[in-house]
C-alpha cells in the first residue's frame, strides 16, 4: 500500500511526542511537588502579598511558577492528544485524520504558549539543572510537534484527494 509510509512515519512522530510529553509532565509534577513541599518554610518569611498564593517555587525564577503549571497542562493535554492521534491515525480515513489534525494544531498552539514561558524563563536566567532539562524538552517538542502537525495535514490531504478521485470515478 502506498499509504504505510505517512502513517507509520506519523505513529512514529506520535510515540516521540507521547513520549516528550510524558517527561515533560513527570518533570512539571516534581517540580510542583517540591515547591509545595518547601512552600511553608520558604514563604513564611515572605511579605504578606506573596504569602497569599498557595504555591511559592523557592527554586528559579519570577517566570518559574507560571512555566512549571503551563508545562503540567501542556503535558497533560500533549498526552492525551498523543493518544488520540494515534487512534485516528490508525483508522486512517479522512474524517479521523482532520480529527487529530485539529486536535494537534490546538496542542501545538498550546506548547508554543509553554515555549515562550520557557523562553522567557531562560532570558532572565538563575534556573537549576532540572528546569533547564525542562526548558529544553519543552522547546524540542514544540518542534516535534510542528512536524507531527504539518505530516497529519499533508496525509489528511492525501487520503481526502484519494477518497474524491474514487467518488469521480478517475482512480
Amino acid at each position: 500500500m502506498a499509504s504505510e509510509g505517512p502513517r507509520s512515519a506519523t505513529l512514529l512522530l506520535l510515540v516521540i511526542n507521547l513520549v516528550l510529553y510524558f517527561i515533560i509532565m513527570l518533570i512539571a509534577s516534581w517540580a510542583i511537588n517540591h515547591a509545595i513541599e518547601k512552600t511553608h518554610e520558604s514563604a513564611s518569611i515572605l511579605q504578606t502579598p506573596a504569602r497569599i498564593f498557595p504555591i511559592y517555587f523557592p527554586f528559579g525564577n519570577m517566570a518559574t511558577g507560571f512555566f512549571i503549571i503551563f508545562s503540567l497542562l501542556i503535558g497533560v493535554i500533549g498526552i492525551t492528544t498523543s493518544l488520540l492521534g494515534m487512534f485516528n491515525v490508525m483508522q486512517w480515513n479522512a474524517a479521523s485524520l482532520y480529527a487529530a489534525a485539529a486536535s494537534s494544531l490546538g496542542t501545538w498552539a498550546l506548547t508554543l504558549l509553554a515555549m515562550g514561558l520557557a523562553s522567557k524563563e531562560i532570558d532572565i536566567g538563575y534556573t537549576d539543572a532540572n528546569l533547564r532539562t525542562l526548558e529544553v524538552i519543552m522547546i524540542i517538542v514544540s518542534g516535534t510537534q510542528l512536524l507531527l502537525t504539518g505530516a497529519i495535514h499533508v496525509s489528511a490531504e492525501s487520503v481526502a484527494g484519494i477518497a474524491r478521485r474514487m467518488i469521480g470515478g478517475r482512480v
